[in-house]
């Protein structure tokens, strides 16, 4: 909720690939759409083991969340991130070859995939906030679209810390602020697996 109240409180519009989510927490997911945020599909599970373990146990995680999504909020979403990016190595532990089945699969039907070019590390890699504001302002590029990844999971002080800098650096260097949609250019990383 504390990011989603950074962005109301700032104008911006972000994309928010979700996991599997429970009765507690499905009025966040309901405020992201409410507010006009795009709502998108991370994976029923972020347990690569899991997720993982066929094209099937993938495939069918996201046909479960789509239909979970579409009931919590009425939208059905076609966008998806594959759990480590479509250039992830560590499925090839679980099941080789998996990411250029599940590329293939998923474009097949219908989804877009996502992948980032500006990665905050804030899911690991630095510590504070000053960490996750450096990262992403250097990383931002005039030339090109930014897809900046960014975790929202309980207890994330120190990117809750820097988004507001993040956001008043990027509006007073010209960038802008917007979701992405079925109509937005995917940005991917080479497939690995």
């Amino acid at each position: 909720p504390h990011i989603l109240d950074i962005l109301k409180e700032e104008n911006v519009k972000a994309t928010f690939f979700i996991l599997d989510y429970g009765e507690g927490t499905e009025y966040l997911v309901k405020r992201i759409v409410e507010e006009g945020h795009s709502i998108a599909i991370h994976s029923k599970s972020h347990d690569y083991p899991v997720c993982y373990a066929s094209p099937d146990a993938y495939l069918n995680g996201i046909e479960d969340m789509k239909a979970k999504i579409k009931n919590t909020t009425g939208v059905e979403t076609k966008l998806i991130r594959f759990p480590g990016g479509s250039s992830n190595t560590v499925s090839r532990k679980y099941s080789p070859g998996i990411m250029s089945t599940l590329v293939r699969e998923t474009l097949q039907r219908g989804y877009r995939y996502y992948d980032w070019n500006v990665a905050s590390g804030d899911s690991g890699g630095v510590h504070d906030a000053e960490g996750v504001y450096n990262n992403v302002t250097s990383g931002l590029k005039q030339t090109r679209s930014n897809i900046v990844l960014m975790h929202d999971f309980s207890g994330n002080h120190k990117t809750m810390e820097a988004l507001p800098n993040i956001i008043d650096f990027a509006k007073n260097n010209g960038y802008s602020f917007d979701r992405i949609t079925d109509k937005t250019p995917m940005v991917t990383q080479g497939v690995q697996n």
